[in-house]
C-alpha cells in the first residue's frame, strides 16, 4: 500500500470536495467503530491501492483531508462496527462501500456472493469474509468546475407547463437524425434535433425517469433482462453513467450539465424523477453495498432489529424520522438544483416520505424542512401520492406547493371514453382541475398533474388496442404489471387490418388528448404517445432496455403527431384553459354570464338530477374569456375569447343545441376530434342552431372576445 500525508479535514461538507488543492473526505456513521477510505487505480481494481484510517471524527461524521488528490480518483470505504442483524448492524470491513455522497460512480455492480455480508445459502446471522470490491462500483472524486454561460431557469408558470415524461435512453436510441455514437445518452438528449422536436411538440418541461446511479437486480440479469426503468437507486448525487457518451469518472457530470444547459437554453424545463424512498440494498436477504454497511440502524426503518419495513415493495424503506437522512436527501435535492441546475423533482412513491411510524402525516418533518428551504420550495415539486402500504393513496392530500400526480384524473377519463358507468360530476371535476381534492385547501388547479398515461402502464395506443395485458416478454408469466387497466381495444385485441376498428381507435387517442390539454392543471404526455408509441400491449416494461420500450421514430403516426401539436399550441394560447383559479359558476360582472354553466344537449342548463346519471355520455360545457380572475406578470387583465366544449361519449352522434344569445355570439368551430381537426378559422354557427357531435368525439366552438 501507498503511504499518503494527510490532514484532519472537516467534517462539512459531506462527501469528496475538491478545493483546487486536494479533497476532503467526510462520512456519517453513527454506529461504526472505525472507517478506512479506499483509494483505487482501476475501477476493476481487485485490490486498494492505498488505506487511509479516517481518525477525525465529529458529529458522528468521520473525515480526512488528502493533499495533491486530484479529480478522477477512485475511492470506496471499509468500515468497522458490530456485526449483530438482530440488533440492526450490519457492519462488515469485507464489504467495500459506495459513498452515499459521491457524485459520480465508475463500473457497475457484478452479482457475486461476496457482495452479501453473510454467507449465501445460509442465515443472513451468518458472517461473510469474501472481499467484494472487485465487483462494486467505485465512488469518483469529481471538478465541480463548469462554464453554465449565464445558464438561467426558464422558470414556467405552472399553468402553462406541459410535462413530458421521458427516458434518456428510450428516447434517442433508435433516432437516425442524432450521431449513433451518442444515441442513448445525456448528450443526445440535448441535441439540437431533439430540442427542435421538443419546441415543434409545444412541451415546456422533460420530466426523466430516474437518472440517479441505479442497480440492475439480479433476478434481472439472469433472466437476460434490465432494471430499465432504473427504479433502484444507489446513488442519489451521481448521474447513472450508462447514460454518458463522453466517460464514467467525473465525465457524465459535465454531460449531464451540458444537457441541461442547452435545453434551458430553448426554454425548456428538466424535472428528474427521483427515488428517496428506498435503496437497492433490498431487505435482510440483499446485498450491502453502502448504507447497509456504513450504519444500517441508522439509515433504514427496522422491526425486531434485524427485519426491514417495506412500505415500497422492494424490501426497505429509508428511515426519514432520521436527521441523518432528512440531510441526505435535502442535500440531494439542494445538490440537484444548486449544481447541477435542474428544475423540479417528481418524487416517486411519495406517501413513504411522509410516513410517522406507521401512518402517513403530510406535517412531519420531512414536508416541514422542504417547506422552509429557500431552494427547493422554490422548485417544482411533484408527488406520486401512494405507496403499497396500509393507508399510502393520499392523492389530493399533500401540502400546498405541491402538485400530485392525480390517478383519479386517469382513471376517470379512462372510463369515461370506454364508456363505463360514472358520474358525469366527476369528469366534469376532473376537467377543472379536481377541486374537490385541492381546492378546499387553499391550492389550485396547478396542483392536478394531469394524465392518461404513465411509464407504468399502457402507451396511449395500446390503451385503445388491448383490453388485456400482455407481459410474456417479463418472464413473469404475465402476472407481473396492473390487471385492471380501465382500457378498450375497440373490438379486437391487439393490431388488425379492420378499417373501422383503426378509425375507432385513433378517434379515441385524439378524444384522450383533446381532453387532456383542454382540463385545468398542468398536462403531461408520455413520450412518443403523440405518434402512436405501442409496447404491444406490455403494460410493466420496467425490464425492457430493448425496441419494447424505445421509441420507434421510423414508424410514427405523422398525423396523430400534427394533432397533438396543434392541440397543444391551441390550448396554451387560450388562457381560458390554462387558469392559475378555479372558475366559480358565479355571474361575471356586468353581465348575467357565469364564468363556466354546464349544459344538455338540447341547450338548458343542467340540473343536481342531471349530474347523477350514470349512463349519461354527454355534455356540454361553456367557459368565459372574459371572467378570468387574475391578471398578467405585468398586472394587465386576462381576456380571451370563450368557449363550449361538447362531449359525447356515446357510440352514436347526438345533436346539440348552441346556447341563445346570453353566452356569445358568432360561433366558430375550432377542434373536432372525430374529424381530426384543429383550426381557429372553421365552420361557422349561429345561437340557437344545432351542431352534430359524431359518436365518440368532442367538438369545440369558439366565441370571439369581440362578441362578449
Amino acid at each position: 500500500m501507498k503511504s499518503t500525508t494527510t490532514y484532519p479535514g472537516s467534517p462539512f461538507p459531506l462527501g469528496a470536495t475538491y478545493d483546487g488543492e486536494g479533497v476532503n473526505f467526510a462520512i456519517f456513521a453513527e454506529n461504526a467503530t472505525a472507517i478506512d477510505l479506499c483509494l483505487f487505480d482501476e475501477i476493476s481494481g481487485q485490490s486498494e491501492t492505498t488505506t487511509i484510517p479516517l481518525l477525525e471524527r465529529a458529529y458522528h461524521i468521520w473525515h480526512v483531508y488528502i493533499p495533491g488528490l486530484q479529480p478522477g480518483q477512485l475511492y470506496g470505504y471499509r468500515v468497522d462496527g458490530p456485526y449483530e442483524p438482530e440488533n440492526g448492524h450490519r457492519f462488515n470491513r469485507n464489504k467495500l462501500l459506495i459513498d452515499p455522497y459521491t457524485k459520480a460512480l465508475a463500473g457497475t455492480v457484478e452479482w457475486n456472493e461476496s457482495l452479501f455480508s453473510y454467507q449465501m445459502g445460509e442465515e443472513d446471522l451468518t458472517f461473510s469474509e469474501s472481499d467484494s470490491a472487485p465487483y462494486v462500483p467505485k465512488s469518483v472524486v469529481i471538478d465541480t468546475n463548469f462554464d453554465w454561460e449565464g445558464d438561467t431557469f426558464p422558470k414556467i408558470p405552472y399553468n402553462h407547463t406541459i410535462v413530458y415524461e421521458t427516458h434518456v435512453k428510450g428516447f434517442t436510441q433508435l433516432h437516425p437524425e442524432i450521431p449513433e455514437e451518442i444515441r442513448g445518452t445525456y448528450a443526445a438528449l440535448g441535441h439540437p434535433v431533439t430540442i427542435k422536436y421538443l419546441k415543434e411538440l409545444g412541451v415546456t418541461a422533460v420530466e426523466l425517469m430516474p437518472i440517479h446511479s441505479f442497480i440492475n437486480d439480479s433476478h434481472l440479469i439472469e433472466k437476460g433482462l434490465k432494471n430499465y426503468w432504473g427504479y433502484n437507486s444507489i446513488g442519489f448525487f451521481s448521474p447513472d453513467a450508462e447514460y454518458s457518451s463522453s466517460g464514467v469518472r467525473g465525465e457524465q457530470v459535465t454531460e449531464f450539465k451540458t444537457m441541461v444547459k442547452e435545453l434551458h437554453k430553448a426554454g425548456i424545463e428538466v424535472i428528474l424523477d427521483v427515488v428517496y424512498n428506498h435503496t437497492a440494498e433490498g431487505n435482510e436477504k440483499g446485498p450491502t453495498l453502502s448504507f447497509k454497511g456504513i450504519d444500517n440502524a441508522a439509515y433504514y426503518r427496522l422491526h425486531e432489529g434485524r427485519y426491514y419495513n417495506d412500505y415500497t415493495g422492494t424490501g426497505n424503506t429509508l428511515n426519514v424520522m432520521q436527521p441523518n437522512v432528512l440531510r441526505l436527501i435535502m442535500d440531494s435535492l439542494r445538490y440537484w438544483v444548486q449544481e447541477m441546475h435542474v428544475d423540479g423533482f417528481r418524487f416517486d412513491l411519495a406517501s413513504t416520505l411522509a410516513r410517522g411510524l406507521h401512518d402517513v402525516d403530510k406535517l412531519n418533518s420531512f414536508f416541514d424542512v422542504i417547506y422552509q428551504d429557500p431552494i427547493i420550495s422554490q422548485s417544482k415539486l411533484i408527488a406520486e401520492p401512494w405507496d403499497v402500504g396500509e393507508g399510502g393513496y393520499q392523492v389530493g392530500k399533500f401540502p400546498p406547493g405541491w402538485a400530485e400526480w392525480n390517478g383519479m384524473y386517469r382513471d376517470c377519463v379512462r372510463d369515461y371514453w370506454r364508456g363505463a358507468d360514472s358520474k358525469l360530476g366527476e369528469f366534469a371535476s376532473r376537467f377543472l382541475g379536481s377541486p374537490d381534492l385541492y381546492r378546499e385547501d387553499y391550492r389550485s388547479p396547478t396542483a392536478s398533474v394531469n394524465f392518461i398515461t404513465a411509464h407504468d402502464g399502457f402507451t396511449l395506443n395500446d390503451l385503445v388496442c388491448y383490453n388485456d395485458k400482455h407481459n410474456e416478454a417479463n418472464g413473469e408469466d404475465n402476472n407481473d404489471g396492473e390487471s385492471h387497466n380501465r382500457s378498450w381495444n375497440c373490438g379486437v385485441e391487439g393490431p388488425t387490418d379492420d378499417e373501422e376498428i383503426n378509425k375507432l381507435r385513433q378517434q379515441q387517442k385524439r378524444n384522450f388528448l383533446t381532453t387532456l390539454f383542454l382540463s385545468q392543471g398542468v398536462a403531461m404526455l408520455v413520450a412518443g404517445d403523440e405518434f402512436g408509441r405501442t409496447q404491444g400491449g406490455n403494460n410493466n416494461a420496467y425490464c425492457q432496455d430493448n425496441e419494447i420500450s424505445w421509441l420507434h421514430w421510423d414508424n410514427q403516426d405523422v398525423d396523430l403527431l400534427e394533432y397533438t401539436k396543434k392541440i397543444i399550441k391551441f390550448s396554451q394560447d387560450h388562457p381560458v384553459f390554462c387558469r392559475r383559479g378555479w372558475f366559480k359558476g358565479q355571474p361575471v360582472q356586468g353581465t348575467d354570464r357565469e364564468d363556466i354553466a354546464w349544459f344538455l344537449p338540447d341547450g338548458n342548463e343542467m340540473s343536481d338530477e342531471d349530474w347523477q346519471n350514470g349512463y349519461a355520455k354527454s355534455l356540454g360545457v361553456y367557459l368565459s374569456g372574459h371572467a378570468i380572475k387574475s391578471v398578467s406578470e405585468k398586472g394587465e387583465r386576462i381576456l380571451d375569447d370563450s368557449f363550449y366544449v361538447l362531449f359525447n361519449a356515446h357510440y352514436e352522434p347526438i345533436e346539440y343545441q348552441i346556447p341563445s344569445k346570453k353566452w356569445g355570439g358568432n360561433w366558430v368551430k375550432v377542434v373536432d376530434s372525430y374529424n381530426n381537426y384543429v383550426d381557429e378559422n372553421g365552420e361557422k354557427y349561429d345561437n340557437g342552431e344545432k351542431i352534430t357531435v359524431e359518436g365518440r368525439s368532442v367538438v369545440v366552438l369558439k366565441s370571439p372576445l369581440s362578441t362578449h
